[in-house]
């Protein structure tokens, strides 16, 4: 599915590996944005997280890696970054611009082949394929998504890239997520939460490996927030995964979602809170339609 960005300041490139069922996905931000982050699952892989906390000194990114490989598609971010010092692009230092590349990965490598990852290069080649307009899908980090792995193999579905956009007059909220969770996507019905509530809820006996799985993402805004306010956008992008997936956030899971702002337009904090909440949401729920 072909989606566009709401923002011209926003752009996705994608590096696919259909064969080996892996890639990366670059979202590139243009112009003075601010950025924060959290991670909830029990298994990350991440670059550059720490300096999304509020009280670090940079409070910008250039851009985002999502990739396939778990812990060997961070590399994806150097090429990433490689190619924006080459451009003169970066957080200016007395010795030359620093590109800021925060990386998140999945872990797709018992999917296809799992001797092959995205690295610095594939990371390269998505910064290469930037555009306002990026496909959806089994498609860069979410080629070999997964998801309801807690089930057993015979019951995992395929997860992917989901994308959504949220909206209160001029303030927009847009999700990018690449699905790749130990749990189930909920449903319209919302039968998994009324089983578990009700007791007829079928348990399944097998538990996935640890860090096989995560799911992992940006959430990007028009709104005037800081930096602390952007960690409190996350926040509640990962409000929207719970409503999303069932079980979320759990020790096989790396979940962890990049809130990002370029100031534009006023608005309140809550409101923006519950704009990235649904778009996260509906982003999941869509990743595979």
């Amino acid at each position: 599915m072909l989606h566009t960005s709401p923002f011209d300041w926003m752009r996705v490139g994608h590096w696919t590996d259909s064969t080996a069922q892996t890639g990366c996905t670059v979202v590139r931000f243009l112009g003075d944005v601010v950025a924060s982050g959290e991670v909830r699952g029990g298994a990350p892989a991440t670059r550059e997280f720490a300096l999304l906390e509020p009280t670090r000194l940079v409070e910008t990114v250039h851009a985002v890696c999502l990739s396939g490989g778990s812990a060997f598609g961070l590399a994806t971010a150097d090429g990433v970054a490689r190619s924006l010092r080459a451009q003169e692009i970066g957080y200016p230092t007395d010795h030359g611009k620093v590109p800021i590349v925060v990386g998140m990965s999945l872990y797709d490598l018992g999917v296809g082949n799992a001797m092959r990852w995205p690295g610095a290069p594939e990371g390269e080649e998505a910064l290469d394929r930037i555009s306002t307009e990026f496909d959806g899908g089994a498609v860069g980090a979410g080629t070999g998504a997964t998801v309801s792995k807690w089930r057993g193999p015979d019951f995992m579905q395929p997860g992917g890239i989901g994308f959504a956009t949220a909206r209160k007059g001029d303030v927009v909220v847009a999700a990018l997520v690449a699905v790749n969770a130990v749990g189930d996507i909920v449903g319209p019905d919302n039968s998994s939460i009324d089983g578990i509530v009700d007791g007829s809820f079928e348990w399944p006996e097998v538990k996935s490996p640890l860090g096989e799985n995560t799911t992992i993402g940006v959430v990007a805004t028009n709104a005037k927030l800081t930096k602390t306010q952007c960690r409190s956008i996350a926040e509640a992008g990962h409000d929207g995964l719970a409503r999303a997936i069932v079980p979320a956030h759990g020790p096989s899971d790396g979940d962890a979602l990049v809130a990002v702002a370029r100031p534009e337009v006023e608005a309140d904090l809550a409101s923006v809170r519950l704009l990235a909440t649904a778009a996260v949401q509906h982003a999941i729920t869509s990743c595979n339609s």
